[in-house]
C-alpha cells in the first residue's frame, strides 16, 4: 500500500511501494484481536482446575505445563501487539513469580471490552483515561481488603505457598512442598532482604514428588576430581578458590630452549614442585575440602588425593556464591594468599548419588544462609512442572514476607473490585464512566473463568459471588472443587496483595498502550532501537515489524500457534 497524495496530476509517494500500512479502526481492531488471542491461549489454564498445554518445538522437544509465562515464552509469537501481552506475563513473573495467567487474561478482557466501546464511537484516549482511573481505584480497593501477615505466621505462609502450587503438577504433595518452601525462604532471609537465588532447586527423576526434601546447605552438581579422594569429610574446613590449581602461565609469550634431557627434567620437576607447594599450603591452613571455580592439574589432583583432601573443579560461579554464604568462607583468587580465616566450615561434605547422578552435599553448616531443595518425580516432565510450581511458590512467599499483606483467593478480590468500581463509575460521570464500567466487567473475567475451568455454571457462580459481596462478605470466593461460595480466608486460600495489584497495573498499561495505537507501519530498520553491539543495521529484538507484518491481517503465525 502506498501513502500517496495528489499534487496536481502527480501522486506524491511517501512510503516505498513494498511497505505495508494499516491505520485507524483497522489497526486498532487488528491489535485487539492479537491481544485477545494470546489471552485466550492461556485462559483455560487458570485456577485449580485449569488444564495443561503441550508445547512441541521443531526438534520434537515437549514441554507440558500450566504456567502462563512458560506457555507464552515457548509459543512462537511474531505479532508485535501480541508480544506486548507476553511482556505483561514476563513482568508479572519477574516482580512476583505468580499470577502470570491472571494478568494476561485481564489484559485480553480489557481489550475485548474496549472494542465494544470503540464501536460506539468512544475515543481511545477517553478509554485510556477511564482505564487508568479505574486501575488507580482498584489499587485502593485491594489495599483496603488486604489482611496483615507476619513473618512468624508459618501456617499462613504455608497456605500462601500451597495456593501458588494448586492446579500445577505439584498439587498432590502440596502440603509437604509448601512446608519445605516456607522453611527455605525463612532460612535464607537476612537483614538485606530475601534473595530466592539462595534457594537452589535441584531436580532428580525417580521416586515420588512427596519424597522431595530440603537440604540446609548446598548441593553441587559435580563429583570428586580423583578416585583416591575420600567420599566423606566430617567437620570439614572448606577452601573456596576462583583460580586454577595449575602451573601459572607467564603474562608474556616466552620460549624455553632445552639443550639437555636433564634440563627438561629440571623444568618438569620445577612445575611439580610448584603444584606440590600449592597443595601443601592448602594442607597447612587446614583445608579438608577444596572447591575450585577453574581447572585442577592432574598432578595437583594426585597430591590432593595423597593428603586426603576432597576437591571439586569447575564449580559454577553461582555455586561458589552459595557455598560462601552457607559455610561462611571467602572466595580467594590466589592460593598463596589463603589463610585459616578464609576457610568456611561444614559439619559434613559427602559425595552422594541422587537419581543416578553423583553430587557433592555440603551440609550441617552453622547458619545455613543458602539452602537446596531436591525435587523428585516419576518422569522428567513431572519434575520440570514441579520445579516451575516451586519457583512460583518461592516468589509468593518472598513477596508476602516483604510486604506482609495478603488477599483471599478464589475470585474474591475481583468480585469485590467489580462491585466497587461500578459504584465508583457512577460518581465519575462523563464518557470515562463507560470505560470504568467496562473495566469492572473485564475484571469479572477471573471468577467467570475459574467457574468455567472447574466445569461449573459461570452465571450461577457469579450471581452467588456478587450476592455474598453485596452483603459485605469480602473474603468469599469460589471453591472450584465443590462449586460453593465460601470464606476463602477461613479455607486457607490466600495470595499476596502484590500478585493482584501488579496484575491489574501491568494489564492496564499494556491494554492502554495497544488501544492508543492507530497506525501500524512496516518500518525500515528501527535506528532508535539501539542494539547492544551498536550496529544500527540490525533490527532490535521485538521490533520485527517487517517480518511479523505479513501475518498481521489475519494474525499470521498466531493462528496456527493457538
Amino acid at each position: 500500500m502506498t501513502m500517496a497524495q495528489q499534487m496536481g496530476n502527480q501522486p506524491l509517494i511517501v512510503l516505498s511501494e513494498d511497505s505495508q500500512r494499516t491505520s485507524g479502526r483497522d489497526a486498532q481492531s487488528m491489535n485487539i484481536t492479537a491481544g485477545k488471542a494470546v489471552a485466550e491461549a492461556v485462559r483455560t489454564t487458570l485456577g485449580p482446575k485449569g488444564m495443561d498445554k503441550m508445547l512441541v518445538d521443531n526438534s520434537g522437544n515437549v514441554v507440558v505445563t500450566n504456567d502462563g509465562v512458560t506457555i507464552l515464552k515457548e509459543m512462537d509469537i511474531e505479532h508485535p501487539a501480541a508480544n506486548m501481552i507476553v511482556e505483561v506475563a514476563e513482568t508479572q513473573e519477574d516482580e512476583v513469580g505468580d499470577g502470570t495467567t491472571t494478568s494476561v487474561v485481564i489484559a485480553g478482557e480489557l481489550l475485548a471490552k474496549a472494542e465494544d466501546l470503540l464501536e460506539q464511537d468512544i475515543h481511545a484516549t477517553i478509554l485510556a483515561q477511564g482505564y487508568r482511573q479505574a486501575a488507580a481505584k482498584a489499587k485502593e480497593v485491594l489495599e483496603d481488603m488486604a489482611i496483615e501477615v507476619t513473618a512468624e505466621d508459618t501456617e499462613q505462609l504455608e497456605q500462601i505457598a500451597a495456593t501458588a502450587m494448586t492446579g500445577k503438577g505439584a498439587e498432590n504433595a502440596k502440603d509437604t512442598l509448601s512446608t519445605l518452601v516456607v522453611k527455605a525462604v525463612q532460612t535464607v532471609a537476612d537483614d538485606d532482604g530475601i534473595d530466592t537465588d539462595n534457594v537452589k532447586v535441584e531436580t532428580a527423576v525417580g521416586g515420588s514428588v512427596a519424597e522431595s526434601e530440603l537440604v540446609e546447605g548446598v548441593i553441587v552438581n559435580k563429583e570428586r576430581v580423583h578416585d583416591n579422594m575420600p567420599y566423606f569429610a566430617e567437620d570439614a574446613n572448606v577452601a573456596l578458590l576462583d583460580t586454577a590449581l595449575e602451573v601459572k602461565e607467564t603474562e608474556i609469550d616466552a620460549e624455553i630452549n632445552v639443550t639437555d634431557p636433564d634440563q627438561l627434567q629440571q623444568f618438569l620437576d620445577q612445575e611439580e614442585k610448584q603444584l606440590k607447594e600449592m597443595v601443601d599450603h592448602l594442607k597447612d591452613v587446614g583445608a579438608d575440602v577444596v572447591f575450585c571455580q577453574k581447572g585442577i592439574d592432574d598432578m595437583a589432583q594426585h597430591y590432593l588425593a595423597q593428603e586426603g583432601i576432597i576437591a571439586v573443579r569447575r564449580a559454577k560461579k553461582s555455586d561458589m556464591k552459595r557455598l560462601a554464604r552457607a559455610t561462611g568462607g571467602r572466595v580467594v583468587s590466589n592460593v598463596d594468599d589463603i589463610t585459616e580465616d578464609d576457610l568456611g566450615f561444614a559439619g559434613s561434605v559427602a559425595e552422594k548419588d541422587i537419581g543416578g547422578d553423583t553430587r557433592i552435599f555440603v551440609e550441617d553448616v552453622e547458619e545455613a544462609k543458602s539452602v537446596t531443595l531436591i525435587l523428585r518425580g516419576g518422569t522428567e516432565h513431572v519434575v520440570d512442572e514441579v520445579e516451575r510450581a516451586i519457583e512460583d511458590s518461592l516468589g509468593v512467599v518472598r513477596v508476602t514476607l516483604e510486604d506482609g499483606q495478603v488477599l483471599p483467593g478464589g475470585g474474591a478480590p475481583e468480585t469485590e473490585l467489580a462491585l466497587e468500581l461500578r459504584d465508583y463509575a457512577d460518581t465519575v460521570g462523563g464518557r470515562e464512566q463507560l470505560a470504568i464500567e467496562a473495566f469492572a466487567d473485564a475484571i469479572d473475567v477471573i471468577p467467570r473463568t475459574l467457574a468455567e475451568n472447574a466445569g461449573l455454571d459461570p452465571i450461577d457462580s457469579l450471581v452467588e459471588l456478587r450476592s455474598e459481596h453485596s452483603n459485605g462478605n469480602q473474603p468469599y470466593g469460589l471453591d472450584a472443587y465443590t462449586g460453593d461460595v465460601v470464606d476463602m480466608e477461613a479455607d486457607g486460600v490466600v495470595e499476596p496483595l502484590r500478585v493482584k495489584t501488579q496484575a491489574v497495573e501491568s494489564a492496564t498499561e499494556a491494554a492502554v498502550m495497544i488501544l492508543r495505537i492507530d497506525d501500524v507501519i512496516a518500518a525500515g530498520d528501527l535506528k532508535g532501537g539501539g542494539t547492544d553491539d551498536g550496529d544500527d543495521d540490525e533490527m532490535p529484538p521485538g521490533g520485527g515489524m517487517g517480518g511479523g507484518m505479513g501475518g498481521m491481517g489475519g494474525m499470521g503465525g498466531m493462528g496456527g500457534a493457538m
